[in-house]
Order: structure tokens, then sequence, then C-alpha cells
């Protein structure tokens, strides 16, 4: 019951996206299904209990980073039971975040992403192609998160003054630009996605072969088929280029605030990230560079 009220609770007040309350949904689980193994109430947990748990968490050998995920998303489902009144105490107000080691964003080289992007367009492509070349030059030329691209409508797309209605979390508006080249492969798609004669044609920009809706895997799989040629890292996922998009514009100069509206950033911390970034490539020349480094 109380799991149901806090998942409504982020649908319908919050509005968090079906990724997050997913995400929240699955940390709150594990919670009561081990409680369950260990035969202990809800109402007697307590924080010693919970310190318990975290601590068999990392002896699964969780990272100390989905630890804290855990963490945070039970800090915040005992702040919704404590302010609905549906328990008494808060058990987890001391657990504190275990240290991390900050990660820095994983890019690819812009110019490899630019190589592989004029070469897919000087070539000839038939509906696939010019779709998995509008998949990455959309992520990559103004980025934006996998979710938002799923939901681009062809309604969105405002030729005239090159920007697209972006509808980002928790239902948030934005619009991005694209640039001239773009816009002219985003004609070029929609002709050729008018051309195929779809049965169920779907009124987002981004379909399948069938004409039906794209959904995560979909990119997932593009995306990764793409990168593994021009990048051996492991990463290969839609928010690298993400990634590169924030720190191809840091590097060249970008306002970091221009770049948190760019991306739909709720606050500037989370575009900081980037400066770090953007430093360390800085120290990586400065070291090859520098005859005397």
């Amino acid at each position: 019951m109380y799991k149901e009220r806090f998942i409504n609770y982020l649908k319908f007040e919050k509005r968090y996206s079906e990724h997050t309350i997913i995400a929240y949904e699955r940390e709150i689980q594990g919670l009561f299904d081990f409680i369950s193994a260990e035969s202990v109430p809800f109402e007697e947990i307590d924080y010693r209990f919970l310190r318990y748990y975290f601590s068999n968490l990392k002896e699964q050998g969780k990272e100390a980073s989905s630890v804290n995920r855990a963490i945070s998303s039970l800090k915040s489902f005992y702040k919704f039971l404590m302010r609905e009144g549906l328990v008494k105490q808060n058990p987890i107000a001391l657990i504190k975040s275990l240290k991390t080691a900050k990660k820095l964003p994983v890019v690819v080289e812009k110019e490899k992403m630019v190589r592989l992007l004029d070469h897919m367009n000087s070539e000839p492509q038939d509906f696939e192609q010019t779709r998995d070349f509008i998949v990455l030059e959309m992520l990559f030329g103004t980025g934006i998160r996998l979710a938002e691209l799923l939901k681009i409508k062809e309604q969105d797309i405002d030729f005239y003054n090159k920007k697209i209605l972006i509808f980002g979390k928790r239902s948030k508006e934005r619009f991005v630009p694209i640039h001239q080249t773009l816009a002219e492969e985003l004609k070029r798609y929609l002709n050729l996605k008018k051309e195929m004669n779809f049965k169920n044609i779907s009124a987002e920009l981004i379909v399948s072969k069938e004409g039906k809706e794209a959904y995560p895997k979909l990119i997932y799989r593009i995306v990764n088929k793409y990168l593994s040629t021009i990048t051996s890292q492991k990463k290969r996922s839609p928010h690298v280029l993400r990634h590169t998009f924030a720190t191809a514009l840091l590097d060249n100069g970008a306002d970091l605030n221009a770049i948190k509206e760019l991306l739909g950033h709720a606050g500037l911390s989370a575009t900081q990230v980037y400066t770090h970034n953007s430093a360390e490539r800085l120290k990586s020349i400065y070291k090859q560079a520098h005859p005397k480094a």
C-alpha cells in the first residue's frame, strides 16, 4: 500500500518520467523484498536495520553509486510517508551516502563524430539509414535526452525558425535550435517517411521500419552500431552523445548558462560537471604538446 501511494504521488503530482518512476519502484521493491526475507514488519524498520540493508547491498557487489541511488530513493520514500502521516519516525534520516570517486562524463571525440556523420550523409541512403542518421544527428546536434527524442512529433519542428519544441523532464518545455544541414536532412527524412506509405504511420518523428513509434532499445541499437565503428570504449549509449554535445560546446567557448538551457538542466550544478571534463582534456593536450610537461 505504501509503495503504491508513493508511486502514484510521483506519477500524478510530481509528474516524473516513466523511466524515473521505474527506478524508484525498483529501489523500494528491493527493500520490501529484503524485509520479507528477513521476516521484519515494515513498521519495525529502524536505523540499524537500514544500515544492515545497505551493507548487504555492498556485500552483493553493488557499486557505491548504486547503493547511493537506493539511499536517495528511500529517503524520498520516507519523506513522503512522514508528510502523509503514514509513519511516525524516519529511520533513514541519519543514513549518509557513501563516498564515490567523481566520474567524468564519457564522450566520443567530436572530430570522429563529425566524420562519421559526414560519411553517412555522403552515401545514398534508404529509409532506415536516413532514420539512423537523423537519430545520431539529433542526439549529437542538439544534446537532447533519449526520452525527449522519442517524444518529438513532426509538428514540433519549426523549420522557418530552425528550432524544435522539446518536452523534457517533469513536462518542462524548451526549444532547441537546429543548424541548416540538419533542417534540410529532416525535410528529406520526412519526405522519405511519407513515401514509405506505412499502414499505421506514427506522428512521432522517429519510427521503426514498420512506421510504428520508436522505442528505447531501437535507439540504443542504432547508437551502439555506429559508435562501435569509431570508438572502442565500452559505453556507447545515447547519453554519450549528449555528453559529447555539451563538452564540444564548452570547448568552443559556449557560456555555461547557455549550455544549461540547451540541455534542459534544472540547475547549474548538473552542467558544471562538463567543466571538469573540459579541464581534464586540456591537461591531456598540455602533457602531450608542451616540451616540459
